[in-house]
């Protein structure tokens, strides 16, 4: 039997009372009785039938989430728990990149520009984290407290720290503290947006682009998934930040009066490894959700952006975790890369010559991978495989640290990741004096 919650039983009681309303002023406008009266009471009904809507972005991430959420989570377990075939998802742009590496596991337009909606708001906190004290109290603005979408419900002239807007904002998705935060470190919201560039900048994030701090729609308001995923990998280093994203309920206080609430993320808590970051919606970006899943040493960020519906934003998200988990693993390429390596010098070094030297002996290191555990899909375990070039004829003099070589680690043909072989003693060349003693050591 259909059954409608609370909110949605008031929204189809209102716009049934609107257009009952309306066709009454409309039938007395046709008949010319109190003209001015039935414009005026259109146009009003008008707009409030419509402004609800379009303040309605993100409102759907404070609602409570009851058991359809486990029972979508365990329907699409189901039918992907046999299957490493690449999933199909509704989601127009998507991501699964591994944290350790940032190697892209899985893409679907992921270099797509799109609208964000309140995914944007990892950036609003990641600014507020390291460039404000969090224990400050703020007084909420007008503008804050009149902003519409997911609230926390703060008014004009409420006191709050700044750590309980950062747990409003990110579990309760709240617009109205995006404003309060961005009013208290950048006095407005044109000078917060500019600390939002200045840091995708440094980041190196050249499709992205803010211009509000809670991602309600506008224009040059936009990101890909992938500088998404950057974004929020970098976000995830920071302790505050990752806290803050892992908590499920949370207890704010404001005017000296608790407030518990909920995080809006619906695999927090319910899916396995599942530790974060962040929900989104509105009408331009449709439903998007940004997840942190870690499960032994795969450590992963799924971004799904676009999706049409919030069940086929969790289906999505759900469907790419568990292909990932399912189609890769983690080696150590450190250690493989330095057992070859051992093998190849206790083989090699007797060949080495320096050249006018004043000693044969060469001792060789390796220089520090950029990472030293790295994802393979399972199936190319078998292939991995290393290729080592170093030259073997050295002119001396030549110092501690010159590049002599590289180590390459393949799998099958393609090339995982490289390294340098690197000097690691002075040889000296031989002066006058020297070839003098060699010359009595002959005889």
């Amino acid at each position: 039997m259909f059954k409608m919650n609370v909110r949605k039983k008031m929204n189809f009681s209102l716009s049934c009372l609107l257009c009952s309303t309306t066709h009454k002023c409309i039938k007395l406008f046709a008949q010319k009785k109190y003209k001015l009266i039935c414009i005026f009471s259109i146009i009003t009904l008008v707009i409030y039938g419509f402004v609800p809507t379009i303040l309605a972005d993100d409102l759907e991430e404070s609602l409570d989430f009851d058991s359809t959420i486990n029972e979508q989570i365990v329907e699409t377990l189901e039918t992907s728990s046999s299957q490493i075939d690449l999933p199909s998802i509704n989601s127009r742009s998507a991501i699964v990149i591994d944290r350790n590496s940032n190697k892209v596991l899985y893409g679907k337009n992921e270099n797509e520009k799109r609208k964000m909606a309140s995914t944007t708001k990892i950036m609003t906190s990641l600014i507020i984290i390291e460039n404000c004290n969090l224990q400050e109290t703020v007084i909420i603005s007008k503008k804050a407290a009149s902003t519409g979408g997911s609230t926390l419900g703060i008014k004009t002239g409420d006191k709050i720290t700044v750590k309980d807007l950062l747990y409003g904002l990110m579990l309760k998705s709240g617009n109205d503290t995006a404003v309060a935060l961005a009013e208290f470190a950048g006095e407005n919201l044109e000078g917060f947006a500019e600390l939002m560039n200045k840091k995708a900048q440094e980041l190196n994030l050249k499709n992205t682009h803010f211009v509000t701090p809670h991602g309600l729609d506008a224009e040059d308001h936009y990101t890909t998934a992938y500088e998404l995923a950057l974004l929020t990998n970098y976000a995830l280093k920071n302790e505050t930040f990752a806290q803050i994203v892992g908590t499920k309920t949370y207890t704010v206080t404001i005017n000296g009066y608790p407030k518990t609430i909920s995080n809006t993320n619906e695999l927090l808590g319910n899916l396995e490894g599942v530790y974060g970051v962040k929900t989104g919606f509105t009408n331009g970006a449709n439903r998007c959700l940004v997840t942190a899943c870690k499960r032994g040493d795969l450590d992963t960020i799924c971004i799904v952006l676009g999706a049409d519906t919030k069940k086929f934003r969790t289906q999505d998200s759900i469907k790419l975790i568990e292909y990932c988990f399912k189609k890769y693993t983690t080696f150590n390429a450190k250690n493989v890369i330095n057992e070859n390596f051992e093998a190849w010098g206790n083989k090699h070094l007797k060949d080495f010559k320096v050249v006018k030297g004043t000693s044969q002996n060469v001792n060789l290191s390796i220089s520090p991978l950029e990472n030293d555990i790295l994802p393979i899909s399972k199936d190319l375990l078998a292939s991995i495989h290393v290729d080592i070039f170093c030259k073997t004829t050295l002119d001396a003099p030549m110092y501690k640290g010159t590049e002599l070589g590289y180590i390459v680690l393949y799998s099958g043909d393609e090339i995982i990741t490289k390294t340098k072989i690197l000097l690691d003693c002075d040889l000296q060349k031989k002066n006058f004096f020297d070839y003098i003693i060699d010359f009595f050591k002959i005889f």
